[in-house]
């Protein structure tokens, strides 16, 4: 399977985080908000600039920076 950052998947794609390469403040953030490994995330949809992006997680919907969401490895589905 395909590994890419959470930033490059298109709208409808789902898959399983594999790491979250962001440390400190960062990365503590990005898993408090339940992006762990393992975590299955489907992008919600983009804004019109592609930034920001919105993702379900969870059962919850999100909305990350691109800045923060190139920091997360996603493995496709």
């Amino acid at each position: 399977m395909q590994t890419i950052a959470l930033r490059q998947m298109k709208k409808g794609e789902s898959g399983s985080i594999t790491a979250v390469k962001a440390n400190g403040e960062l990365g503590r953030r990005i898993r408090e908000m339940g992006l762990i490994p393992g975590a299955k995330v489907t992008i919600c949809g983009k804004a019109p600039l592609q930034d920001p992006v919105a993702i379900r997680v969870l059962n919850t919907t999100l909305t990350l920076r691109n800045n923060e969401a190139d920091f997360i490895q996603v493995e496709i589905n």
